[in-house]
């Protein structure tokens, strides 16, 4: 199915966690002079308007990313939060929001020379955006318009053998969850030591549950599994009311930095008395 289009929930509170997340994942691999890969097998278009078009339609980076910036602006941010504010705010001008970055950009934005990036989207129209937004790159940049679960199998593993993985499917089809199960399965037997960062919706459904019970049955050495919920379950069984992230070989810094910021994401992004958050671990 191709009818799933990021750009009506670009910079809700799933992208804010998704993307902080991958912020502090992508600055542990810089503190090393060893390059690396950043690999995305479902990359969307890498920027959003948020001022025209899709994103108008639900409006939901109001309650996503614009209290953040908000905050961030009475400078009532952790130094991590701020930091990642300071990464967005230098995409847009005059201290407006009027554009938010795709996972793709946000990686730019922190990666070195010497790093590269490996992206893949199979939707015609956002592959095209996305060619469009990473012109000029040259080699250090490959999109590739074709599934993301079929094309990380031909990269794996990466010549640097250091490399973190995004796995963001939209889950309009109940097996991208299975999908995900055997992608971390197939990409761990290539590459054991790379970071891989499942994102996943939180619905009152037991496809995510069940995903992540099974790729904590991977026998995994170490991973991190964090939610963030923004609000009670809807009454009528539909809807997401948070998502989550699964990590397979977290840096070992990342609970601590989640600790000291989910609260704040929790205080600013909850919107009724049933945000939360929970974060599970087996770091070795």
């Amino acid at each position: 199915m191709l009818s799933y289009r990021h750009a009506f929930h670009a910079g809700n509170h799933a992208d804010v966690l998704k993307h902080f997340v991958l912020a502090q994942v992508l600055s542990y691999f810089n503190q090393k002079d060893k390059p690396y890969w950043y690999i995305d097998t479902h990359a969307g278009a890498g920027m959003y308007a948020l001022d025209a078009g899709y994103a108008l339609q639900n409006a939901e980076f109001k309650t996503g990313i614009a209290p953040l910036m908000k905050a961030a602006s009475a400078k009532n941010l952790p130094s991590e939060l701020a930091d990642f504010t300071q990464l967005i705010q230098s995409l847009n001008v005059d201290n407006k929001l009027n554009l938010y970055p795709g996972s793709p950009t946000i990686a730019e934005q922190l990666m070195r020379a010497d790093d590269k990036m490996r992206l893949f989207e199979l939707h015609p129209s956002d592959c095209k955006l996305l060619l469009e937004n990473f012109s000029g790159q040259g080699r250090t940049v490959k999109i590739e318009m074709q599934d993301g679960f079929a094309g990380i199998k031909a990269i794996l593993p990466p010549p640097t053998k250091r490399a973190a993985v995004l796995i963001d499917p939209p889950y309009e089809e109940k097996q991208d969850y299975q999908r995900v199960v055997t992608c971390i399965k197939e990409s761990l037997l290539r590459f054991a030591t790379g970071t891989y960062i499942v994102w996943y919706p939180l619905l009152q459904r037991e496809e995510p549950l069940h995903m992540v019970q099974k790729l904590k049955g991977l026998n995994l050495p170490s991973w991190l599994n964090i939610t963030l919920t923004v609000q009670r379950p809807s009454a009528e069984g539909f809807g997401m009311h948070g998502s989550g992230l699964f990590i397979v070989n977290p840096p070992w810094t990342l609970p601590e930095i989640l600790n000291n910021n989910l609260p704040v994401l929790v205080d600013l992004l909850g919107q009724d008395d049933g945000a939360n958050f929970e974060m599970t671990s087996q770091i070795s």
